[in-house]
């Protein structure tokens, strides 16, 4: 198989896995060791196919940030008026705080087998759990999410540093136990994503920085092209389809994955 089609593959799995409740991580890991795509290169054309899936999200709701903007500049920042700034910075804040802690232990001791077969079983748990609570629903759109609600799935947004228990899986639980509606916390899931997402991918660059090479460059375009299409129409088919599926189908498409990681990596 060549490295074209190999970067056509992966660019695939990212922009179908990141925003949905999944984990990308865990299909990127499974993946790469299928496609003997690993290693140094493998590290930065991961996280550059990343941003693709990011830019996608930014281009599907830019209007949303630009009203955003629009309220920051005016200093309007009443609740009454649907989201704002402090909705964006209470939900980012809890994650971004705990990746600066613990980033490098993330790195060295969670982005294996074991680990992200972990993570996908407790995740899917908690979805199960969050699909079948009977919380009293107080914000049926994102407009209606309030400070107290935003930075409980910002807290919830901490468990998808964990490998394995993917971002929308976490925040769209979490908005659904703190009396959200599944596409309103679908909704804020993708919108909150973007700078999250923009600046980890911008750190790991950063670090990964001796790992780039010029002669890549090709195949990290493929990738990232790739991904950023394939994301386009996975977020537009999912808002589209969000009210009428149970996240406990996502669960059970994650125990079926962590089966097979066991079988592949553990067994």
């Amino acid at each position: 198989m060549t490295d074209v089609i190999k970067a056509i593959i992966l660019g695939i799995i990212e922009g179908l896995t990141e925003f949905l409740p999944v984990s990308s991580t865990g299909h990127l890991i499974l993946a790469g060791y299928l496609l003997s795509f690993e290693g140094d290169a493998a590290i930065t054309f991961k996280i550059v196919i990343q941003l693709g899936a990011v830019m996608a999200v930014l281009i599907l709701y830019w209007k949303r940030y630009l009203e955003i903007g629009a309220n920051l500049i005016r200093m309007d920042f009443s609740q009454s008026k649907g989201l704002n700034v402090i909705h964006m910075i209470l939900a980012m804040l809890p994650a971004l705080i705990v990746y600066l802690l613990f980033k490098d232990t993330i790195k060295s001791q969670l982005f294996g087998p074991t680990p992200v077969l972990i993570g996908l079983v407790t995740g899917g748990l908690l979805m199960i759990i969050a699909a079948r609570s009977r919380r009293t629903e107080t914000a049926d759109t994102i407009d209606g999410i309030n400070y107290k609600q935003a930075f409980g799935i910002g807290l919830f947004q901490c468990l998808a540093l964990y490998p394995g228990f993917s971002r929308s899986g976490s925040t769209i639980s979490g908005g659904l136990l703190l009396g959200t509606s599944q596409k309103a916390a679908a909704d804020f899931t993708f919108l909150i994503s973007v700078p999250v997402m923009f600046g980890a991918s911008m750190l790991d660059l950063y670090d990964s920085r001796e790992l780039l090479n010029s002669d890549d460059f090709f195949l990290i375009l493929i990738g990232f092209t790739t991904s950023f299409l394939v994301a386009m129409i996975a977020v537009v088919t999912f808002i589209k389809l969000i009210k009428r599926i149970r996240l406990e189908w996502f669960a059970l498409y994650r125990f079926a994955l962590a089966a097979l990681f066991y079988l592949i990596f553990i067994q």
